[in-house]
């Protein structure tokens, strides 16, 4: 039995990783780290839980949030994992971070992508950057190995709109300068803590779109997709917020560069996706929304093409709290860890 820590465990992403870590038959909770809130119990935070988990919040200066642990997930923002993730890997653990700090390889990939946020670009460990792999299963699986000791867990965004457009990149099926990215995420992709925006007065019946001067993910979708096509691919991109709770829609669009049906598209990604258990595609007539993804680790492609103006187009459906956060961590966990890819992921969502 493995056992994990859980750093910010009592953000959205903190939540979801232990939501899933309480059915996982091969790795027990171990340790609740957070800043906040720490003295009280879990269960006490989130009722949910109550007689599921009733284990202690520490404070990450403590005693007990320095014990090592096979596995520790950093639901942290961005500059934390970078400064704890070294103390982590030296105890011997395998380190998962959500943020942005280990999605890049090169402190010039890392630096482009904390301009877009406002941050240092400069990192606290660069050195480690080379070693980490980007946690896309999909794509990278034969580099998720239990050799491997850090993941950078991908951007909620970004997975979405990669997943959807990899199979046609990796075909060289469209125009590297022609893609579109037009991205809609559910309020609980901004986070647990509350800000004006967020406040219910302000986000109900409120749609709206942000970071039009560059969002960071894009650097992630950029370099997956170019290296699939072994030619840069740029994007334009469009992140919204909609007045639901979870869920991301991304509707893609790209250039065909020689004209195909929908079935002939349909043939690349369910070929391409053979072995990927959580990706699911569909044809144009599909009837799939956000809430068939709800609460899973799946990926709902519909594929489609516009005879008309010779275009892909691609609706790509997750739950960002989960194929978007924890669920891709929990699956590249399991891949590190030399278990089954599926393990206590392979359940279906609620409905309605």
């Amino acid at each position: 039995m493995y056992t994990a820590k859980v750093i910010g465990a009592t953000g959205y992403g903190g939540i979801g990783i232990i939501e899933l870590l309480l059915r996982h038959p091969e790795v027990k909770l171990q340790t609740l780290v957070a800043k906040e809130s720490a003295g009280t119990t879990l269960s006490s935070l989130y009722p949910h839980l109550l007689g599921f988990c009733d284990m202690p919040v520490v404070d990450p200066d403590s005693e007990a949030a320095q014990e090592p642990a096979d596995i520790v997930f950093f639901s942290t923002p961005d500059r934390v994992g970078m400064y704890g993730a070294r103390a982590e890997l030296e105890r011997g653990a395998k380190v998962i971070d959500y943020s942005g700090d280990f999605r890049a390889n090169t402190v010039e990939d890392y630096a482009e992508y904390a301009r877009r946020i406002g941050k240092d670009p400069v990192h606290a460990s660069p050195d480690l950057l080379p070693e980490s792999v980007y946690g896309a299963a999909e794509l990278h699986r034969a580099d998720l190995t239990p050799a491997r000791r850090l993941v950078g867990n991908p951007g909620c965004f970004a997975i979405s709109c990669i997943l959807g457009l990899a199979p046609a990149a990796a075909a060289k099926a469209f125009r590297a300068n022609s893609v579109i990215c037009d991205c809609k995420s559910g309020i609980s992709g901004a986070g647990k803590k509350t800000a004006a925006a967020h406040h219910y007065p302000n986000r109900y019946d409120m749609m709206n779109a942000y970071r039009l001067s560059g969002h960071q993910h894009v650097c992630e979708i950029e370099r997956e997709l170019g290296k699939l096509a072994g030619a840069p691919v740029t994007v334009t991109f469009t992140a919204q917020v909609v007045p639901v709770c979870r869920g991301i829609m991304s509707c893609l669009y790209a250039d065909l560069l020689e004209p195909k049906t929908e079935e002939q598209m349909l043939e690349i990604y369910r070929d391409f996706y053979k072995d990927s258990p959580f990706i699911r595609v569909f044809p144009s007539t599909a009837s799939i929304g956000s809430m068939h993804v709800r609460g899973t680790n799946y990926a709902n492609l519909v594929v489609s093409v516009d005879p008309r103006t010779n275009r892909l187009r691609v609706v790509s459906y997750i739950d960002n709290l989960m194929k978007g956060q924890a669920g891709s961590a929990c699956q590249a966990m399991n891949l590190i860890l030399g278990l089954p890819e599926t393990m206590a992921l392979d359940h279906p969502g609620f409905y309605p």
